[in-house]
């Protein structure tokens, strides 16, 4: 190429079939005005649990659940420490035993943690079997435990499977009589803590804190419960005549659960340059706070499932939680899960948990109707919508948790709380509070939201546990 030839193709002349005979895009954008996005963010999911949930004002900040005296206040999980192979329980978790729930001798807990005995199962092997004497308090420190029992007609029923954390057995404590009314077997290799009545009673000797409590605990009239272990309401019904009708009254709990609001804040900064220059076409401060509310309600979703204190997967009753019987989210399972209460309304999941059911329908040749939710065609079963939940959590294991939950004050269910009407309100519940302008003109708002959930009664709740959400057949 020459020289005169390459200063033509630098001015843009057209010598050659590669040359530009039009104004080129590149330079015809600086005289342009784009069309641009308002700014997008990947972490915004559905949102469900916040959007099904009936929200309820809480004015003082704290929401008190008044319920019947109840008497079975104990049936929690027990925790373990290992070291190595040896698997211990911690004392004071012992308390999650009903009998010895408000014991705090914590000398004497040591002392009964000491006598459980480690034992190890390999699966189908039998711990306990139907009337043989139940001499034992059993702690599941690892795997699973069928309870089988004996159908009508003499065939093998499954009555349900515990897992880590579950014991049973807890008759042992206060009595010597007591019999065997299922059969348990190993499902899986299993680990079990086991008090054998014996060394029990070798304590009570020694430790009259302990005795005296159990004394005291047995003698509380469980016969005049009902299935829930609340107090009795005692009627009369079916007689004749003037017969003497019994007198009763409702007790309350002495110390009822309170509820205090949680909050979830950020402070939201942005330069006043920004602020001031920068506003067409879109607004920078409100862009800034759009997002920051959104990262806010999802934090806000995640502490309603995970929160230690009022989290759903923390709050469920212990009766209310369940073992799927294959591993998978099996239609039974989920059948069994619904059916643990009255007016289940929502099933929540984790989307891969949902796949994972939807795999076993097909595989059962079960096509399930889907069902409408605020216009919203989602999945069901039984015409009970499933909604989508990224917040439950999935193990290393590759396993989650379905929750199912009945919703609303009067259907003594689940409810949200919050509080409208705040100080510079944004959105029901969340506030935006200008903080000021430092003196690097950095302007800051303070962006607050205040939640809680409460559990009316235990059976508003229930979690199907442990579903593995990675069956490939």
């Amino acid at each position: 190429m020459s020289v005169d030839a390459g200063q033509d193709a630098a001015l843009g002349n057209p010598q050659n079939d590669e040359a530009h005979t039009s104004l080129d895009t590149a330079a015809a954008r600086n005289l342009a005005t784009t069309t641009k996005s308002a700014p997008q963010m990947q972490g915004i999911s559905s949102r469900w649990l916040l959007r099904v949930l009936p929200w309820v004002q809480v004015n003082a900040g704290t929401y008190r659940v008044n319920r019947r005296l109840s008497y079975a206040v104990g049936d929690g999980r027990v925790t373990f420490v290992k070291t190595g192979s040896d698997v211990r329980v911690i004392p004071q978790e012992l308390g999650e035993l009903a009998a010895l729930r408000s014991f705090d001798d914590a000398g004497a807990l040591s002392a009964l943690a000491d006598r459980f005995v480690q034992r190890e199962y390999e699966p189908g092997q039998l711990l306990v079997e139907t009337g043989q004497s139940a001499d034992t308090v059993f702690l599941i420190a690892h795997g699973k435990v069928e309870q089988l029992g004996e159908g009508d007609y003499g065939e093998q029923t499954r009555l349900g499977v515990l897992a880590d954390g579950a014991h049973f057995g807890e008759q042992a404590l206060i009595s010597d009589e007591a019999r065997w009314e299922f059969t348990a077997r190993a499902a899986t290799a299993t680990t079990v803590l086991a008090l054998p009545r014996q060394a029990l009673e070798q304590l009570l000797g020694q430790t009259a804190a302990l005795r005296e409590h159990l004394a005291a605990y047995s003698a509380i009239p469980h016969q005049r419960t009902n299935k829930r272990g609340e107090a009795a309401i005692e009627l009369a019904s079916g007689h004749h005549g003037e017969a003497a009708l019994p007198a009763t009254y409702v007790d309350y709990e002495v110390k009822p659960r309170e509820y205090e609001l949680s909050v979830a804040q950020t402070v939201l900064r942005v330069h006043s340059r920004v602020a001031d220059l920068y506003n067409e076409p879109m607004n920078q401060t409100e862009q800034q706070l759009k997002l920051t509310v959104e990262a806010l309600r999802e934090r806000q979703e995640h502490e309603l499932i995970n929160n230690p204190e009022f989290g759903l997967l923390n709050n469920a009753d212990y009766d209310q939680r369940i073992q799927p019987h294959a591993g998978p989210p099996l239609p039974d399972d989920l059948d069994e899960l619904i059916s643990r209460r009255r007016g289940t309304r929502y099933l929540l999941a984790h989307p891969k948990a949902i796949a994972a059911f939807g795999r076993e329908c097909t595989r059962a040749g079960l096509y399930p109707d889907p069902v409408e939710v605020n216009g919203h065609t989602v999945p069901g079963w039984r015409g009970v919508p499933i909604l989508s939940c990224n917040k439950i959590p999935v193990s290393t294991a590759r396993t989650s948790s379905i929750i199912a939950i009945r919703t609303g004050e009067d259907n003594q269910g689940v409810i949200g709380l919050n509080q409208t009407g705040l100080p510079d309100e944004y959105e029901p519940g969340l506030n935006v509070r200008f903080m000021g302008i430092d003196e690097k003109a950095i302007i800051s708002y303070l962006v607050s939201t205040y939640f809680s959930a409460a559990v009316l009664v235990p059976d508003a709740l229930g979690v199907l546990e442990n579903v593995n959400v990675s069956n490939w057949h």
